[in-house]
């Protein structure tokens, strides 16, 4: 399969939470975070979706998965309701953090090696330059990587069962919630078609129980891999954290692989871009800073700035605020709907006390390119790294976390 270049059908959206801020279209725009440009693209509706899953199913879906799985596997699925398994995720490859792969720099103009695009915030090349994971990065405790039971030992109904379960988890929307996913693992695949020694592929993704679920105690449901974390936080039934809630996605551009064209982040980027192209000049002048990467990627838990940076959304026109909470929807989309809801709820009554900052072009199309929106309680970030197996061109990371609610509240 090839890769193709997105459209303007691909960078439309279809949305189904706008009823607590109305309906809003989506106004895609050619912006630099400096200069101020206008065009548009028009959203569409949204396939509807589910009312949401009751605690009792998600947890009898989770219960029926385990039943599928051989006692090995149960015993990898199975982990303990710690900090240090929370954290363990990051946007390597599993083989990379497991030490068997590694990804070399990009040379620099003085001719050193910089951190390659999938080095995580704060991670540095190593002294041969290959830029390996440092030891006591992102991986947690685990030195052999992610904990939990890996995809590749899946047969086709636990695939199915498991399917069943992040269907149940996720949001229904088209490009939202369990179709994003199942995009970013076609992404995978897709890489490893090009570059199979890059440890890519769909089979290198881990599903771990963090405690055991049940409608009473807490436990996660954590599902991750190359450019994927999913980490829902359930206590006594009820959701109490989604983030963090990693998705990168290399190529950007559309394409064909599976039998469908792939494009799972466009909305995202368009939502972005819309925002960045209705700021004015001043707004634009004061949202503009100097960071260009995550700063809350992997690794960088509850290290929350303690002042905000950019342009308030508090002056922002009713149309400019709709388009911030556009761009949210995008993301708490991704959980099911009935707790998107409530979230973007909370989301929206802190609007006045949310920035907005940025960087770079405001198009996502350069190395560089940073926007962030940051609240009392959400905190997204996009940025764009440097092309791994698509050098030409930079790919997508970013990262929803909550001030409140990342890991349901556990700390280390």
């Amino acid at each position: 399969m090839t890769e193709t270049s997105a459209s303007p059908e691909h960078l439309t959206s279809r949305r189904g939470l706008f009823g607590l801020a109305g309906t809003i279209a989506l106004v895609g725009g050619l912006a630099a975070c400096g200069d101020s440009a206008t065009a548009s693209s028009t959203g569409t509706s949204s396939t509807s979706a589910a009312a949401g899953t009751s605690s009792d199913s998600l947890v009898s879906l989770a219960e029926a998965f385990a039943a599928t799985l051989s006692d090995e596997q149960q015993s990898a699925l199975y982990q303990d309701y710690t900090f240090d398994n929370a954290q363990n995720w990051s946007n390597f490859p599993n083989a990379l953090l497991a030490g068997t792969v590694s990804v070399g720099g990009t040379a620099s103009a003085d001719g050193s090696t910089a951190p390659s695009g999938d080095l995580p915030s704060g991670a540095a090349p190593t002294a041969d330059g290959t830029g390996t994971a440092p030891s006591g990065g992102p991986g947690g405790s685990n030195s052999t990587g992610r904990v939990g039971v890996q995809t590749d030992t899946l047969s086709d109904e636990q695939w199915t069962a498991f399917k069943a379960l992040m269907a149940a988890a996720t949001g229904t929307g088209e490009n939202e919630g369990w179709d994003e996913i199942q995009q970013i693992l076609n992404a995978d695949d897709y890489l490893a078609s090009i570059d199979s020694g890059g440890g890519y592929g769909s089979g290198n993704y881990f599903i771990a129980f963090l405690g055991t679920p049940s409608t009473s105690g807490t436990w996660e449901l954590q599902f991750g891999g190359h450019h994927l974390a999913f980490a829902n936080t359930y206590t006594d039934g009820a959701l109490a954290g989604a983030t963090p809630s990693f998705r990168g996605l290399e190529p950007v551009a559309a394409f064909d692989y599976d039998g469908r064209t792939n494009a799972p982040l466009a909305q995202e980027v368009a939502a972005f871009t819309a925002v960045l192209a209705a700021l004015d000049s001043d707004q634009l002048a004061a949202a503009t800073v100097t960071t260009s990467d995550l700063v809350l990627g992997p690794g960088q838990d509850w290290a929350f700035p303690d002042t905000y940076e950019g342009t308030p959304v508090a002056d922002m026109t009713d149309a400019q605020k709709s388009l911030v909470l556009a761009a949210v929807t995008t993301y708490v989309a991704d959980v099911s709907s009935a707790d998107a809801t409530t979230i973007l709820s909370r989301y929206e009554s802190e609007l006045d006390q949310t920035y907005v900052c940025c960087s770079g072009t405001g198009q996502f199309t350069a190395r560089g390119d940073y926007i962030r929106i940051d609240g009392p309680s959400v905190w997204i970030e996009l940025a764009m790294q440097p092309g791994l197996v698509f050098p030409d061109t930079p790919h997508i990371h970013s990262v929803w976390r909550d001030r409140n609610t990342d890991y349901g509240g556990l700390t280390g």
